[in-house]
């Protein structure tokens, strides 16, 4: 069920949908308080009903935005608006580790800068007890400059 662009939730104004996954959707939206773009993961109706899966969902949220890293999306609130429950996060303008790898082709140097970037978030997360659950190309973004963002997946706490 994609929101309409020009949909208010709460503070956060839909601009597009950036994707679709097993974990929900996410969109592309504007903070119209702070006035700055975010990326605004909704969890699915059928999980928000579940209370453990709603547990989950906040404990993942607090475990990410407890991680403070230059190759980690930041975390900036969960919210409730309009019976949709969502995640905002730092919006990463940039393409999937697939797409450079698939349809840019990049060079393996290339793939490797961004796979030690990738990696040194990790460290980060680990040390702090937290695990990635869905590591993958799709979850990765890299900027325009280069730099490497984890920003998609469920964290988790002890693995």
């Amino acid at each position: 069920m994609a929101i309409a662009a020009g949909t208010l939730l709460g503070r956060y104004e839909i601009r597009s949908q950036l994707g679709v996954g097993g974990m929900g959707e996410v969109y592309l939206a504007k903070d119209t308080k702070l006035e700055r773009t975010v990326a605004l993961k909704m969890l699915p109706a059928e999980l928000a009903t579940d209370q453990n899966r709603m547990r989950r969902f906040v404990q993942e949220a607090k475990a990410a935005a407890a991680l403070n890293h230059p190759n980690i999306a930041h975390i900036y609130d969960i919210g409730e608006a309009a019976g949709t429950n969502f995640m905002t996060m730092e919006f990463i303008d940039g393409d999937t580790l697939r797409a450079k790898i698939h349809r840019d082709k990049a060079e393996l140097r290339k793939l490797l800068e961004y796979l030690t970037q990738v990696a040194r978030a990790l460290a980060k997360a680990h040390a702090a007890g937290i695990v990635h659950r869905d590591l993958k190309p799709d979850n990765i973004m890299i900027t325009g400059d280069g730099f490497a963002f984890g920003v998609g997946g469920p964290p988790s706490r002890g693995g």
